[in-house]
């Protein structure tokens, strides 16, 4: 791995803070042997199940990755060199074999420096797309897969500020791409510029939920940069290289064809903009075109800005929403309208009615149906069956409507809690049909469908035929590899009895296969190696046990290899949780977690220290329930606390710990949890809270899974905010953030003014901003460095405390 940079950072706050200049560091051995490792490559299959593409990219980006330009307007940040988010990461090498061969096929003219992005197989198959990211823009290159040949198809002006910059044709015979305008305004950096006036925002007296929001724009010379960043123009591409101008410059949020390849639907976000609200609550126009003579055929949809919505995380806006083609009919357009104004508040017999619109769309759309929770989504299979997803989040209900489009009838086929693991139906089996779209395979009325295969037992993920006359289920398979976790990817072929796993196991990593659900008999795929072999011999099980209160929990326990568990030395311990809300006890109690699951350790958990002599437990279960009118965050304090306690009791009642060291840690809605349990509690010696946030006055309409606004209840959202109590914090806390966070809610100057208030009321704490950051750590200086201020504050603070 290339060397650090010598990069200076501060830990910034208000000059009566005790700063502290240092350079990156790196951690200790057995930490840095788990850190500094390859990447295995990611695996992806055509379209066609005939090929298998691997992706390689370096383990981590570096600072100099993080560092190149930006820009943040309209909830987007973009490198504007490139015309690519700043975020992306980029693969620089690709492979190819086919499926079920043993030999990898390195592809040939790859670009040098490779950084690629947007791959796309074609419909067919054939081809394999992606843009390369050079200094200079971004490139679109193609690969022909039986010569396993790369070659440069355009220049490095394509635009992908709004999203992926390319798309297939139906027929696999072109490309939609969009690019650079020709006359493209020239970009302003207007930073030093004295501004001709205030910024004014006005509000008309309606009332509204919105929730924080990052990066927004904040001038009308914002106004005028988003409009260049945003702005494409659509061309056509052949194979050979050869483009035709489709659509002129516009800001294209959403491009799609139509089944039959005959149309397009475009939506182009429009003014006026706002600067309260991210671009996709922008103002958008939605139109079809005629492909074949690259006219307007229709507008299907125009959305106004959208600066006010109602109450509660079930409420949504007026008008058309969700409109996308029905995959099963040549050209028709489906999608949903609010039938009680969107507002989740209101009592009405029904929610949500769902249309369908036939092109070329001179007619009045059709009623498909009408639901009385919020629409979730759809799914097509032929003119008498497609299912349709409803849910309700105040109750978490979740059905599954059986819709006849032909004759409009509808039944319910399945019903339950969302948070309900353990009655989840699984993903239904798609297939592509006459038009190439993929849609649900319907074989003499039956329909298939893949499961997790959670269960109180254990995990025993299956494959279901489901009757649609009788309602009645038939196990086809259910999985049952002892030893090592199976999942389901697909169904490759039903005739013979072959779908697509994925096995591992704690020193397996996971690796494809062929499997025969009658036979049981695997054909390997893949072969990729354990980059962690340190961790060979580390104890690893889930461990279950109760809540004061009867709930069920569970987390993965690690104690370091060779540990004698006869003798049962005491051993520090490390937890390491994320708190989820739940509106019953009986699902918060659901275990999800596998001891058969590939440990795979990284900057986001402890597992690292299991090899420097500590107890980890992984995942540790933090459930925060609130039943019928009771919310969770009610008594999250209190629950909070007991989750802790009961963790802890748990690993000591094995005899593996001292419970006097113990240290808890968690990154975003985590970093919240562990300053609260160390601000209310004295179970733990010790915390490490990244990227958080600590004062939810500043998050004031609502937060994590909290739609009541702060004047609602204004002492729930002072209890739960460690800025509010800080003067009762008194154990040693690690704070860490991103300097350019950009999650909404976890601005960085949530841990700044966090710090101030401790330093300034004497908390032994330590802040630390990693440069360049955002919400999740990208780049190997600042990941390593993490890990270094992690362990040297763990060896003070809990093991040699």
């Amino acid at each position: 791995m290339k060397p650090f940079f010598s990069f200076m950072f501060l830990l910034w706050g208000a000059s009566s803070f005790a700063q502290e200049n240092i350079t990156y560091q790196k951690p200790t051995s057995e930490i840095l042997q788990l850190a500094d490792y390859q990447r295995p490559p990611a695996v992806s299959i055509s379209p066609d199940e005939n090929w298998i593409v691997l992706s390689y990219r370096a383990t981590y980006k570096s600072l100099d990755d993080l560092n190149q330009p930006e820009v943040r307007l309209g909830g987007l940040r973009v490198n504007p060199a490139t015309n690519m988010s700043s975020a992306t990461n980029y693969v620089n090498n690709l492979k190819i074999k086919k499926f079920g061969a043993a030999e990898e096929t390195q592809i040939k003219g790859l670009p040098s420096d490779a950084r690629i992005a947007n791959m796309s197989f074609s419909p067919n198959s054939k081809n394999l797309a992606f843009t390369n990211s050079t200094a200079a823009g971004l490139e679109l290159w193609l690969i022909d897969i039986a010569t396993a040949t790369a070659k440069k198809l355009t220049d490095a002006d394509l635009n992908a500020s709004m999203g992926s910059p390319i798309q297939w044709y139906k027929d696999g015979s072109q490309l939609l791409i969009a690019k650079l305008p020709a006359n493209r305004a020239q970009w302003i950096d207007s930073s030093k510029d004295l501004p001709k006036g205030p910024t004014v925002s006005t509000s008309d007296g309606q009332v509204s939920q919105l929730r924080t929001y990052q990066d927004l724009l904040k001038n009308p010379q914002d106004e005028t940069n988003f409009e260049t960043l945003s702005t494409s123009e659509l061309y056509t591409v052949n194979l050979q290289g050869q483009q035709t101008k489709m659509l002129d410059a516009g800001m294209y949020s959403q491009r799609s064809f139509s089944p039959d390849g005959k149309y397009l639907l475009v939506s182009t976000v429009k003014r006026p903009f706002s600067y309260v609200v991210p671009y996709y609550n922008f103002p958008q126009e939605t139109i079809v075109f005629d492909l074949a003579t690259k006219s307007k055929v229709k507008v299907v949809n125009e959305t106004p800005l959208i600066e006010v919505l109602p109450k509660g995380f079930s409420s949504t806006r007026t008008g058309k929403r969700n409109m996308s083609w029905r995959t099963d009919k040549p050209a028709t357009l489906v999608y949903v309208e609010a039938l009680d104004g969107g507002d989740a508040l209101k009592k009405v017999e029904w929610r949500d009615e769902l249309f369908a619109w036939d092109a070329p769309f001179d007619k009045a759309a059709t009623s498909l149906m009408k639901v009385a929770d919020r629409y979730a989504g759809a799914l097509w299979g032929d003119n008498e069956h497609a299912l349709i997803y409803t849910q309700w989040y105040d109750t978490r209900n979740e059905k599954i409507f059986l819709l006849n489009p032909a004759t409009k009838s509808s039944k319910v086929i399945s019903e339950r809690n969302s948070q309900d693991v353990y009655s989840d139906p699984g993903n239904v089996h798609t297939v592509k049909n006459e038009f190439g779209s993929y849609v649900m395979l319907v074989e003499k009325g039956k329909s298939y469908w893949i499961g997790d295969g959670f269960t109180k037992d254990g995990q025993y993920p299956f494959v279901d035929e489901l009757d649609f006359n009788t309602l009645k289920k038939k196990r086809l398979y259910s999985s049952n590899v002892k030893g090592k976790k199976e999942t389901i990817s697909r169904i490759i072929d039903l005739k013979k009895n072959e779908i697509l796993v994925s096995i591992q196991s704690p020193t397996d990593y996971p690796n494809y296969y062929v499997k025969n659900m009658k036979t049981g008999k695997t054909q390997a795929l893949t072969q990729l190696e354990n980059p962690f072999k340190a961790l060979a011999g580390v104890h690893k099980e889930v461990i279950h046990y109760k809540r004061k209160d009867g709930v069920d929990l569970s987390g993965t326990l690690y104690l370091p290899a060779g540990y004698d568990m006869s003798k049962k030395e005491k051993l520090p311990l490390l937890i390491w949780a994320y708190p989820t809300e739940y509106k019953d006890k009986a699902t918060a109690g659901q275990n999800t977690a596998s001891p058969y699951e590939f440990t795979y350790p990284s900057y986001g958990s402890f597992v690292y220290w299991v090899t420097k002599g500590y107890a980890v437990l992984d995942d540790a279960a933090f459930p925060i329930i609130g039943e019928g009118e009771t919310e969770p965050n009610d008594t999250f304090i209190e629950q909070l606390v007991a989750n802790g306690e009961a963790a802890i009791d748990a690993v000591d009642k094995l005899g593996y710990i001292d419970r006097t060291k113990v240290g808890v840690g968690g990154h975003s809605y985590g970093a919240f949890m562990t300053a609260n349990l160390l601000t209310h509690s004295k179970l733990f010696a010790v915390g490490i809270a990244r990227s958080g946030a600590y004062n939810r006055t500043l998050t004031p309409f609502g937060f994590q899974r909290e739609q009541r606004n702060y004047w609602d209840v204004p002492a729930i959202y002072n209890t739960m905010s460690p800025f509010m109590n800080a003067d009762k914090m008194k154990t040693p806390m690690l704070l860490i953030h991103g300097a350019a966070d950009n999650n909404p809610g976890t601005f960085t100057l949530q841990t700044e003014r966090y710090f101030q208030a401790l330093k300034n009321l004497g908390a032994p704490v330590r802040m630390v901003l990693l440069p360049f950051e955002a919400h999740g750590y990208a780049s190997e200086e600042n990941i390593l460095h993490t890990l270094w201020e992690q362990d040297q504050f763990l060896e003070k603070y809990l093991k040699n405390k």
